[in-house]
């Protein structure tokens, strides 16, 4: 089923029970849907209606927030036109721009039970709606997401796109270490109690804001349900791309340093959402970004001194490009099982073959790298010299041990027990355990 597949249900409107609390306005809504829009005058009206159509076979109230954020066409005046017509549709106007903190202000706001939103685009099928508020409505699950990247999942976008998305999420993986697989996808909802407690620890108020709950949420120790879904990109969004990225890269940067100070209050969070305490670390075994980095530069301080030496040795029996090779092969080995023990904490003999044979496709990425550097001094300097070989090739291996951290940590030996598509896992594992500092 594709995006658009959802456009008229077929279904008869049951009524819907008066569940949440009674407000001056009668019976809180269940479900709170908040579409944040800027300059959204052409398809504010179609998604609204689409929308409200959809919600209508819901078996409880739910309401449709539109929150502006400070549009400069006729967006206001359309979603007022709604919010008029349509029951149970509203209008939300702020006067600064961001969606995050559109979706801070709406969400700390409402009555409902659980809240949660969606691209005013409607890129994901309408049909996922009702799967992703079910696991928060029975207590199941704390924070759910649409994901295009979980098993499943059905999505049409462009190759640039899908790299660009795949990309952000490697360095999520990498930097943070989360266990979610989608990040960017614009169809979330969490519960109520939930954002009360995480809300006013996030800072962001523009594309970052969801990740930025999701971080927190997931380092809190709280329970998040993935939900596959159908997914259509939208060829004539407006989001600067370029932009954006190094707006995320920024709040990945800002958020590490946070919770690396330890000024996060997420063992409280836990605690007070009746998840228990955090799971014990393994004694020895660093969880933090900044514990694995420590001690993953050391190792790698190491492996590039034994590559130099190596190289300058192994120069003097065959070629510059063959040297490089054997080095890079013979460091690379070391590396994988120095890391897998010492950055990771990975004991035993269970997995060292499938750890080294990855660890070996990252050493071929390693060795294109640092090769294709060495090509480029050749083709540019024909004369040059060792020590400016072993220069450049010191600068490429230390580019290419940065993408081998990243790899390891997101790949290699990350924890294989992911939330699960479709449902919450049943407990963080103590392998798994986040620490706050």
């Amino acid at each position: 089923m594709t995006a658009t597949a959802s456009r008229s249900t077929g279904v008869t409107p049951r009524p819907r029970p008066a569940t949440g609390p009674r407000g001056p306005e009668g019976p809180a809504p269940v479900l709170d849907v908040v579409i944040p829009v800027h300059d959204e005058q052409v398809d504010l009206e179609p998604c609204v209606r689409r929308l409200h159509a959809h919600v209508a076979t819901f078996p409880f109230r739910t309401r449709i927030t539109v929150a502006d954020n400070a549009s400069t066409d006729a967006t206001p005046q359309v979603a007022a036109a709604l919010a008029a017509e349509l029951p149970d549709v509203r209008h939300v106007r702020l006067e600064e721009k961001g969606r995050g903190r559109a979706l801070k202000h709406v969400w700390t706001a409402s009555d409902a039970q659980v809240l949660a939103y969606m691209d005013v685009d409607l890129s994901t099928d309408l049909a996922a709606l009702l799967p992703l508020v079910a696991g928060l409505l029975s207590g199941h699950s704390d924070v759910a997401i649409g994901s295009r990247l979980a098993r499943g999942s059905h999505v049409v976008r462009g190759a640039k796109r899908e790299f660009i998305s795949r990309c952000y999420n490697l360095i999520l993986h990498g930097t943070l270490r989360v266990r979610f697989t989608d990040a960017q996808c614009g169809f979330k909802a969490l519960r109520a109690d939930v954002a009360q407690r995480i809300l006013p620890l996030v800072e962001d108020t523009g594309w970052f804001f969801d990740t930025e709950v999701l971080v927190l949420a997931e380092r809190s120790g709280l329970r998040i349900q993935e939900i596959p879904v159908d997914w259509v990109d939208d060829p004539d969004s407006s989001v600067d791309i370029v932009a954006t990225a190094v707006a995320d890269l920024r709040g990945i940067r800002r958020l590490a340093g946070a919770m690396a100070t330890g000024k996060l209050p997420l063992k409280e969070i836990r605690a007070s959402l009746g998840r228990g305490p955090q799971p014990t670390q393994v004694a020895g075994v660093p969880t933090s970004l900044a514990g694995q980095l420590t001690r993953f530069v050391g190792v790698g301080v190491a492996s590039t001194a034994a590559y130099a030496v190596l190289y300058l040795l192994l120069q003097e029996l065959t070629s510059a490009q063959v040297a490089n090779f054997l080095a890079l092969l013979v460091t690379a080995v070391g590396n994988t099982a120095l890391n897998r023990r010492l950055t990771f904490g990975v004991r035993g003999s269970d997995g060292v073959a499938r750890h080294q044979a990855q660890g070996l496709f990252v050493f071929l990425l390693g060795w294109a790298i640092t090769s294709g550097s060495l090509l480029a001094l050749h083709s540019g300097r024909p004369d040059a010299g060792r020590g400016l070989e072993l220069a450049v090739l010191t600068v490429a291996n230390l580019a290419a041990t940065v993408v081998r951290f990243l790899l390891l940590r997101s790949w290699v030996f990350r924890n294989r027990r992911h939330h699960q598509p479709g449902a919450a896992p049943a407990a963080v594992p103590a392998d798994a355990a986040q620490e706050e500092a």
